[in-house]
């Protein structure tokens, strides 16, 4: 199933028709990421279907007319039961939000219940960098079979870590996209459909470099760099995996993901001085305050930097 369809629900013909309509308006109008329509499809997959056996009846447009705060409650506390966090169940709350004033614009229905539910409070999470050591060995590791594959792991890695990108930003690259010299950044799409450049190391340019060198399959200049064994888009799972294989070999904490490499990149140019409106930048953060968290991270490094500085320290 791609984005954009709940065709796998099961629902009266036009509660689909109804949410297939906004899927593809979030995806062709809204612009957002592949990953987050697929997180909303689930939500209101969930919850069109607990409506079913919450009411006793298909969930129609009709019915959804008359929905009431204590059905959406009962929905929310369905979830909590299943283990669902508090981020969870308000990203849950921000699809519902979302499906409903979309239904009411195009004149469905109009119901204003699911806006009258306050949003879960959800305990501040904090990211978790690897240090400079563990960061370095991951992204040195030469762990498995393939000559080829330990290139790739590392090239895809490397940018992760040396560059910041989101694990989908780097799979999303196309062959003609590989930042090789004289080429020292590359254009990535995040999210929003929000375009960045970003600078490359040059060992990453050495690391691409291998691994195109040593790829076995054809690389075309439309096709993704980043093939998987069986020549094949790679998939971020494989990666993930990948990582988790190498946690007890490097002592690596459970924390260790690909994304926790761009946490680190963030953390660790904090640490090292740079600007934190740069690294906002560079991470493609639409607001400052998203960036800010790294200070909580990095406290140590900032309490030092008052103490060596303020002129009552």
């Amino acid at each position: 199933m791609s984005a954009g369809e709940v065709t796998r629900m099961t629902a009266p013909a036009a509660t689909i028709e109804a949410a297939n309509a906004w899927l593809t308006h979030l995806r062709a109008e809204r612009r957002l990421a592949a990953n987050t329509i697929d997180a909303y499809e689930r939500d209101i997959r969930q919850f069109i279907e607990f409506l079913g056996g919450h009411w006793g009846e298909p969930a129609t447009p009709a019915r959804l007319n008359a929905l009431t705060a204590g059905d959406v409650r009962a929905f929310l506390a369905a979830r909590r039961d299943d283990d669902a966090c508090s981020r969870s169940l308000s990203r849950s709350l921000s699809a519902l939000r979302a499906f409903f004033t979309y239904l009411e614009r195009v004149k469905l229905i109009k119901n204003r219940a699911v806006a009258s539910i306050a949003m879960p409070k959800a305990p501040p999470s904090l990211p978790k960098p690897l240090t400079e050591e563990k960061a370095g060995a991951l992204v040195a590791s030469e762990a498995g079979a393939d000559a080829w594959i330990i290139a790739r792991d590392r090239a895809a890695m490397c940018l992760l870590y040396g560059s910041g990108l989101r694990i989908a930003e780097a799979l999303a690259l196309r062959r003609r996209d590989a930042p090789l010299p004289p080429r020292d950044t590359v254009r990535v799409t995040g999210k929003g459909g929000k375009e960045r450049i970003t600078p490359v190391l040059p060992v990453a340019q050495a690391l691409i470099a291998r691994y195109i060198a040593l790829c076995p399959w054809p690389l075309p200049p439309d096709g993704p760099l980043f093939l998987g064994a069986k020549g094949g888009p790679l998939r971020a799972r494989l990666l993930q995996l990948a990582i988790a294989r190498m946690r007890a070999p490097l002592g690596l904490p459970a924390s260790a993901t690909p994304h926790s490499l761009r946490h680190s990149f963030a953390t660790h140019l904090l640490g090292r001085g740079a600007n934190l409106r740069a690294i906002q930048d560079l991470l493609g953060h639409a607001s400052l305050s998203t960036t800010q968290i790294y200070t909580q991270v990095d406290r140590e490094r900032l309490l030092a930097v008052i103490e060596r500085a303020h002129p009552r320290a």
